[in-house]
């Protein structure tokens, strides 16, 4: 049995001389014997009898500590059972004992109060179980410290009431309080399960969150704060991935929940093929621990087939059960036909959903299983943010089709002629017309091996082992950012999302070692140069200060969010868009940093060339240098505070030049290209 929260009790009877009674109870002989039962798989016929001797024993024995042990564990075995009317009982008898006891301000009155409270909660006596836990919490603050697991285990538990209730915002609390703490009390939150967990309760909230909201759908704003509160839970789900990921915890049985947890999150933002992925990676983790007869297996299996199926459906349902998927005012093609103004993404997904499916079962029917197809690569509207000015140029219907090499080598010539054929209008749009730069061996749609897909995109089939840090400094953030954008429609084979993962996962060491480049990119030139060259006058030089130090600043955020959970900074064009949809998430490192460096911008042509012409001296030259600064200095002290929180640097130095040493002390590789000369 998974005990509940357990009590230090059992004592010698010093007094009475009643020769019927015990003088004796041993609790750990006790636990000891209950353990056993529960190991032989006997709690079934054998644990009652079990407790209620026990029960007798230490009433015998006048040993009241033991008593509430035995309680205790009573209450717990009752609500594992469903016993919840026999169990009123119990817990009435228990917290009475524990009050005659005087045990108030003691450990052991929390532990008794949370395991009534749960009691409670199990039986669906919300308000009693509510104002047990609130005792428990009261009375843990003066007996526990801040950072006792135990409060963080209490705030979880009052979390799963207020979820149980409905009280979805008051639950949501709760498990950032857990978390506030677990993250606070652990050695290392990178790699602690109860930090994971945590994690993933919290991303399951904010997904109910959301769906309440949808459900009730009462206000203006609902969809956006929908909007909000999936990123929110995106965030916490990726964030519980990376910890078992980064404490190489692959094969626990609880990475099988953060997995699902993941999925439920990805189903909800209609990124069905994804979802159906990572459900298979569930499944295999729940094979691998409890098998495939457990109740669990079956449940996700059933997981994966709804979001299989929902992979399938036509638009119209994907824009209805998605609340990502919003329509806007319509607009009008080129020949003067209305149109719905629709995002590069969706039109790609629309047109697969209405051609290339049909055209895969009808002339290829023994490679629907092998097929993926989706939206990736260079282009905005596979970063999300294309408008209608980018409608001009290489925009249109289309997706990919991405085979695997002896597929594609195969039917690869042939289901290209046939991709060709599809019709070239849809929803209003097109044909589409490429530009010099995404036609030919540059096509930025159609059929594609998966090797060379990710070749064209990157110089490389798949990526780079962790081994080779030199080949993954090679690839800039911007390739990065090209390769794993966009969305994959579908994936029944998992081949190119795994490949495509893999471009993901940038090696600890080496997203250290750019994190350590970028702070003395920083230091270098806004911190050292930007002031040197404006107080020289020259403007030139300081404006190429403040373009290296915004640039560095830009590629940093992104790092330190980790590019597995919120990708990378994209090229030059796109890089504010990146970062103001970045600073937008909760929990975003460095969020407001974004702001703070378009101030800088916006300042930058007065403070370098005086506002109104060339030369040093310009009229409000000064005050913009001074803001500039400022600025800088804030954000520099702003990400010593990071590094900080992250446990990359002890150091309160200002100057970032010399928080590198602290970062490249945590690169495990020895190899030179990873460290600073």
């Amino acid at each position: 049995m998974g005990k509940d929260a357990q009590l230090n009790g059992g004592s010698r009877n010093n007094g009475g001389s009643d020769s019927s009674r015990q003088t004796h109870f041993d609790v750990n002989e006790f636990l000891a014997g209950l353990d056993a039962i529960f190991d032989a798989h006997d709690a079934g016929t054998k644990a009652e009898p079990y407790l209620q001797q026990a029960l007798a024993d230490a009433e015998n024995a006048a040993d009241d500590a033991g008593m509430l042990t035995v309680l205790n564990e009573t209450m717990g075995f009752y609500r594992s059972q469903g016993r919840h009317e026999d169990n009123q009982r119990i817990i009435q008898r228990t917290l009475e004992l524990a009050s005659r006891m005087d045990l108030q301000g003691s450990e052991a009155w929390t532990t008794t109060l949370i395991n009534a409270a749960t009691g409670m909660r199990a039986a669906g006596q919300y308000d009693r179980a509510e104002n047990l836990y609130r005792q428990a919490l009261d009375n843990a603050v003066r007996t526990l410290s801040p950072t006792d697991r135990r409060m963080a285990a209490l705030h979880n538990n009052l979390s799963m009431l207020y979820s149980e209730t409905g009280q979805l915002p008051h639950a949501q609390q709760e498990l950032e309080t857990a978390l506030h703490i677990l993250e606070t009390a652990s050695v290392d939150a990178t790699v602690d399960i109860d930090v994971a967990s945590t994690h993933t309760n919290l991303a399951l909230v904010l997904l109910q969150e959301s769906e309440a909201g949808a459900q009730t759908n009462s206000a203006v704003g609902d969809a956006t704060q929908r909007e909000k509160l999936l990123a929110n839970a995106l965030d916490h789900a990726s964030q519980a991935l990376r910890i078992y990921q980064t404490g190489h915890l692959e094969h626990s049985a609880h990475y099988a929940s953060a997995l699902a947890g993941y999925a439920q999150v990805c189903f909800a933002l209609g990124r069905f093929a994804e979802a159906a992925d990572v459900y298979r990676h569930s499944l295999a983790v729940i094979a691998e621990c409890y098998g495939t007869e457990a109740d669990y297996y079956r449940i996700t299996e059933e997981n994966l087939k709804s979001a299989q199926e929902a992979a399938g459906l036509t638009q119209s349902q994907v824009a209805d059960s998605s609340v990502v998927n919003q329509r806007t005012a319509p607009q009008h093609s080129r020949t003067g036909q209305p149109r719905e103004r629709i995002s590069g993404l969706r039109l790609a997904r629309a047109y697969w959903n209405e051609y290339g499916k049909a055209l895969i079962a009808e002339r290829y029917p023994e490679y629907r299983g092998r097929i993926a197809a989706g939206l990736v690569g260079h282009g905005s509207e596979c970063y999300g943010f294309d408008d209608e000015f980018s409608q001009d140029h290489d925009f249109g219907p289309g997706f990919c089709l991405w085979l695997a090499d002896d597929d594609y080598a195969r039917i690869g010539e042939r289901l290209q002629a046939d991709y060709d054929a599809l019709p070239s209008e849809f929803m209003g749009y097109g044909p589409r017309e490429s530009t010099a730069r995404a036609g030919g061996a540059s096509r930025r749609v159609g059929v594609f091996a998966i090797g060379d897909f990710f070749e064209r995109l990157t110089g490389y089939r798949q990526a780079p082992a962790a081994s080779k840090p030199h080949e993954w400094l090679l690839l800039d953030e911007a390739t990065l950012a090209a390769a794993t954008n966009g969305e994959v429609f579908a994936d029944p084979l998992g081949m190119f999302l795994k490949t495509r993962q893999g471009f993901k996962m940038m090696p600890e060491d080496v997203r250290l070692a750019l994190i350590s480049r970028r702070l003395g990119m920083i230091a270098q030139a806004g911190q050292y140069n930007l002031p040197r060259m404006l107080a020289r006058g020259d403007g030139a030089a300081a404006w190429l200060s403040i373009n290296e130090f915004v640039n560095a600043c830009c590629s940093l955020v992104f790092l330190i969010n980790q590019p597995i959970t919120v990708g990378y900074l994209p090229y030059y064009k796109w890089r504010f868009a990146a970062m103001r949809r970045l600073s937008k998430r909760m929990a975003t490192r460095l969020a407001d940093v974004c702001e703070q460096l378009e101030v800088v911008l916006r300042l930058s042509s007065a403070a370098c060339f005086g506002g109104a012409g060339f030369g040093e001296g310009g009229k409000g030259s000064g005050p913009a240098q001074d803001q500039i600064r400022s600025i800088v200095d804030h954000i520099c002290t702003e990400i010593v505070h990071e590094l900080n929180a992250e446990g990359l640097s002890d150091s309160s130095e200002p100057f970032l030049e010399w928080q590198r040493p602290y970062v490249e002390e945590h690169i495990e590789s020895s190899a030179a290209v990873l460290h600073s000369l």
